[in-house]
């Protein structure tokens, strides 16, 4: 009887160990699925933290591609908004340097970024993204004949040049340069948006702007490629801004820019790789 019962009592207390033990496992392996549970949704909350508006200073020929951009960004993070002010390069450098406030910059070339950053007015060395050609866009048909750089000389021809502060401007006065062509304009446009549009109102017979201008003008102009354009290809630099209100968002949308699709949009709108 005596061994029967130590025999019992034994048993009750293994088998209450083994419950036990049974316990801390379920909880240590509650704690673990909790954990691990809830790395997810931490990113994802991570992800969810950005919000606000993002101010983007961009050259004018980006508009296009870089609107597509902004919209996709807000959809890839709710609560966010871009908004962009587009323009000639240099205008927008100094109103950056003149204290504007923006978050982001994107530039039509390294010699206007260079004066933000001259400035101390970025955040970080800025990245080229893309590089961009020149192009002729002509009256649609092309009724002047025009097929070189050279005809734009010719008599009586109204032709349009962004200015040469500005970078399209630059580069077509060193294509031109590099051609020993001597060319005078109707006029000097502040952006290239507005040399085109001087093309696409009949106002002028031709303008030398960007490749992705006359992509972007559709049936409303022609376009005419020129071999001396390859001796002025704009790199397009990009950085973020010192004193940027939204810093994350606007690392998040230049980061978007560099992706693989933000480069397939860029490319589509007729940039070249950088």
């Amino acid at each position: 009887m005596t061994r029967s019962v130590r025999r019992t009592r034994t048993l009750q207390v293994a088998g209450a160990g083994a419950a036990a033990l049974l316990a801390l496992s379920a909880c240590s392996s509650s704690d673990d699925s909790s954990d691990g549970s809830s790395s997810p949704s931490a990113g994802a909350s991570g992800a969810s933290k950005l919000s606000g508006t993002v101010t983007v200073f961009a050259a004018a020929s980006l508009k296009e591609s870089f609107t597509t951009l902004g919209k996709e960004f807000e959809q890839q993070h709710p609560g966010t908004k871009v908004s962009f002010n587009f323009g000639g390069s240099d205008t927008l450098a100094a109103s950056i340097t003149s204290g504007a406030p923006a978050d982001v910059f994107a530039a039509a070339s390294t010699k206007t970024m260079k004066i933000v950053t001259d400035k101390g007015d970025a955040a970080g060395t800025p990245a080229t993204f893309v590089r961009n050609q020149l192009e002729i866009a002509t009256l649609p048909g092309n009724p002047d004949k025009i097929s070189s750089l050279k005809d734009l000389t010719k008599s009586g021809l109204k032709v349009v040049l962004c200015d040469k502060t500005v970078p399209c401007g630059a580069a077509a006065q060193k294509a031109l340069d590099a051609s020993g062509l001597k060319l005078t304009p109707v006029s000097y446009e502040q952006d290239v948006k507005s040399a085109l549009t001087k093309v696409e109102l009949k106002e002028a017979d031709a303008a030398v702007v960007y490749k992705t201008d006359v992509h972007a003008a559709g049936d409303k102009v022609e376009g005419v490629e020129f071999p001396e354009s390859a001796k002025a290809v704009n790199d397009y630099p990009i950085a973020l801004l010192k004193d940027a209100h939204n810093a994350e968002a606007a690392k998040a949308f230049i980061a978007l820019v560099q992706s693989a699709e933000g480069q397939k949009v860029l490319n589509q709108a007729g940039f070249l790789k950088p």
